[in-house]
């Protein structure tokens, strides 16, 4: 069995070149090779949730979903924030993770790179949602990182050193979290 902690990053923007993206694609090039990073790509193809299809067989991207989510060993999100809340397409694809036992007790963290002042209200309901669906915040990997567009370089990658230092931090403290359970199982 793999010790190494394989981290889902999943992004709450729909949007082409959001610096949400750029955070988690600055997260990857950041890892080290101890860590394994897998970028979320279906949040588009997520069907609206509904209670009477979250049964099997579950729609494909749901399934794709889950099945992303229990392969992980803990969890990076990184959302903005839509009329003070979560954007309605990363709420659903939160949706589709209540009926399912995957992301229980893994271990979650999150990004706000929210200009200051903002993105509180994306934070708070992500809390309260991964409260519901058992989700073991870390909150020493939890961070505000604020991200402005100038940051990001081609590749839609970061090149701030303070943000790329702050986030190397954060992917350290999500993958540590991750130890402990690596080496009771080595045992």
């Amino acid at each position: 069995m793999s010790t190494l902690p394989s981290i889902l990053l999943l992004s709450g923007s729909l949007r082409t070149d959001s610096s949400n993206e750029a955070v988690l694609r600055t997260v990857q090039a950041l890892a080290s090779p101890q860590v394994c990073t897998v970028m979320y790509d279906g949040l588009a193809a997520l069907p609206h949730f509904n209670p009477d299809d979250d049964a099997d067989p579950l729609p494909v991207p749901v399934a794709t979903l889950r099945t992303a989510i229990a392969e992980a060993t803990a969890i990076l999100i990184c959302t903005p924030e839509y009329a003070g809340t979560l954007p309605g397409s990363f709420k659903n694809l939160l949706d589709w993770t209540v009926g399912g036992t995957e992301i229980c007790d893994k271990p979650v963290a999150f990004v706000n790179a929210a200009a200051p002042g903002r993105g509180e209200g994306a934070a708070a309901t992500l809390r309260t949602v991964l409260g519901y669906t058992g989700a073991d915040i870390v909150e020493s990997a939890c961070a505000r990182i604020p991200v402005e567009r100038r940051m990001i370089g081609s590749g839609g990658v970061i090149t701030d050193p303070t943000v790329r230092e702050r986030l190397g931090e954060v992917i350290g403290l999500l993958a540590e979290f991750h130890a402990p359970a690596a080496k009771a199982a080595e045992a």
